[in-house]
């Protein structure tokens, strides 16, 4: 198809990337290991870990898994925040020829059930915080093997200790669990030492990551991503940013804040697999809801790339210590996961002096497929340009394209986007057009440039009177109000429009009215636009990284 986008590419980025640069991730992991092996590859708690660290503790993981038994080609599930195992365990389950299964350690047992069950999961590795989660559920899944982790493990003996201790006792962050056939992750290292890892011949198609698609929409189901895949996407990334990184002196190394979680494929891609690619040290943050706690590590360093979400970076803006972090060496910010509203943007901007660049993807393209071009300093209101070696098309219900400045579903085509949906060939030839484009689910209108707005998820767009109302447009202007720090809508039944729009709003002004506020969106929204009636609330629902779930308000109605 014509590429008519790439004339509004910046000077530097590529057309193309080569995945077959590498022939597996493991060979990406060892080159990295080799070439960066005395920087910091990760640091936690001011606890840091050199890529040879990484490197050491990653084998040794690698070939205990090996010695019970598991085979080429095995689910393992890690279930872990963003602590120093983490990439320990990235690494030792893809070096040892095995599938990971990123799971959400706040899952409730129900889900957590599903996940294990679905992917035939037969190792986990976890942070004894979710253990009792775990022991709820583990005799009806195909779990044999359970490798427990503690805060501490890694931080030496008398402050691991105490680590734990205030973990256990003085926070009590680890509710009693029973699992007999637990191992510690200390003793797997004692066990381990002096194995061997077995290099098994991995390529392009063997799978890498099953990635469980947020479950907003439905039951969760796993992406099948291979090492092609996640090697596409890292070096699509890498090309992206390139000229930002031209900028920088070759040798400096570069510190990435990984607060977004790495069972996400935002954090897991970006932050864990180009953050290794690029030898940068992964500021890790086991907990970015803890704002303060989290502004207190950003003031120890000079941070280069901090991805998250608009609701992060609202809740950092909105703490009065945040002005006082030194962005001095700042150079990018991603913004992903839902739509960055402008008003947040144009304040971080003003604070850090970096603008937000905002991409789209999904779990199902690995996930980056667009972006706004790493240089600009303005807010498009896009998620900007399909990135190199990408597709994308807009496409009406009989995936016919349209035209440009015409509303359809955005259809993805690259080497990024998963080999189908594990052991759901119906959802997965559901998810793809004939001549190969994966279907998203959003709705979208793509300009004479190249650059695609989002207008809204097609199962949240609201129909008033034969009127389509997508959600984001009036999130972005009610948010936009000085009165409102965060906002969601719906669509709710209606006898004489069929649906109407419900607002609910977290107030910045605890003085804001609702009159007030009616009274902004009538200045605002044409009359089927305007919100039919606001709820106040303390807090909105959010998933795991923070994204506001407007399902959830969905049900809620549903059921009341």
């Amino acid at each position: 198809m014509d590429k008519f986008w790439l004339k509004s590419y910046p000077e530097g980025i590529p057309a193309e990337i080569d995945p077959a640069r590498y022939g597996s991730l493991v060979e990406l992991l060892d080159e990295s290991f080799q070439k960066y092996a005395d920087r910091n590859a990760c640091v936690c708690m001011d606890k840091a870990l050199t890529y040879r660290e990484v490197d050491h503790l990653s084998t040794e993981v690698g070939a205990w898994l090996q010695s019970i038994g598991l085979q080429k080609g095995a689910r393992v599930a890690l279930m872990m925040p963003n602590v120093l195992q983490y990439p320990i365990a990235i690494a030792a389950v893809l070096r040892a020829g095995y599938v990971i299964v990123n799971v959400n350690p706040l899952y409730k047992p129900r889900e957590l059930e599903h996940q294990l069950t679905d992917s035939g999961a037969e190792a986990i590795i976890i942070l004894e915080n979710f253990a009792s989660t775990l022991e709820k559920v583990i005799a009806s899944t195909q779990v044999k093997h359970v490798i427990v982790a503690t805060m501490g493990d890694l931080f030496g003996g008398l402050k691991g200790g105490i680590v734990n201790f205030v973990v256990r006792h003085v926070k009590k962050m680890v509710p009693a669990y029973s699992l007999p056939q637990a191992v510690p992750f200390k003793e797997v290292l004692r066990q381990a030492a002096g194995m061997t890892l077995q290099r098994p011949t991995l390529g392009h198609q063997d799978l890498a990551f099953l990635q469980y698609t947020g479950g907003t929409t439905g039951t969760a189901k796993g992406a099948m991503l291979t090492h092609r895949n996640i090697i596409a996407n890292v070096l699509q990334n890498e090309a992206w940013i390139s000229p930002v990184l031209n900028t920088l002196p070759k040798d400096k190394q570069l510190i990435f804040v990984c607060a977004l979680p790495l069972y996400h494929i935002f954090a897991l891609t970006t932050c864990g697999m180009l953050g290794t690619h690029l030898g940068v040290m992964n500021l890790l943050i086991p907990n970015p809801r803890d704002i303060p706690g989290f502004i207190k590590e950003l003031m120890k360093y000079k941070v280069h790339f901090l991805p998250a979400v608009n609701t992060l970076y609202n809740g950092l803006l909105n703490n009065p210590d945040f002005a006082k972090v030194d962005f001095s060496e700042l150079k990018l910010c991603n913004g992903g996961g839902m739509a960055v509203q402008k008003v947040v943007n144009d304040k971080w901007r003003e604070v850090t002096g970096c603008a937000i660049c905002e991409g789209y993807g999904l779990s199902e393209t690995s996930p980056t497929a667009t972006a706004n071009p790493p240089t600009t300093n303005e807010f498009t209101g896009t998620i900007g340009l399909p990135v190199s070696s990408t597709e994308l098309k807009i496409i009406d219900s009989d995936e016919n394209e349209v035209a440009h400045g015409s509303a359809g579903e955005i259809a993805i085509r690259g080497p990024q986007v998963m080999a189908g949906y594990w052991n759901n060939p119906v959802e997965t030839a559901q998810s793809m057009t004939a001549d190969g484009f994966f279907k998203t689910g959003d709705i979208g209108v793509m300009d004479e440039r190249g650059f695609t707005k989002i207008v809204d998820r097609k199962k949240d767009m609201i129909l008033v009177s034969g009127f389509n109302v997508y959600p984001s447009e009036i999130e972005g202007v009610v948010a936009a109000h000085p009165g409102v720090l965060e906002c969601a809508c719906i669509g709710v039944p209606d006898e004489h429009t069929g649906e109407a729009v419900k607002l609910f709003v977290v107030r910045r002004d605890p003085a804001l009215t609702e009159a007030e506020l009616m009274a902004y969106c009538k200045e605002q929204f044409t009359g089927y636009k305007k919100p039919k009636s606001i709820e106040f609330r303390t807090e909105l629902p959010k998933s795991n990284v923070g994204k506001i779930l407007r399902r959830e308000l969905r049900d809620e109605i549903k059921t009341s």
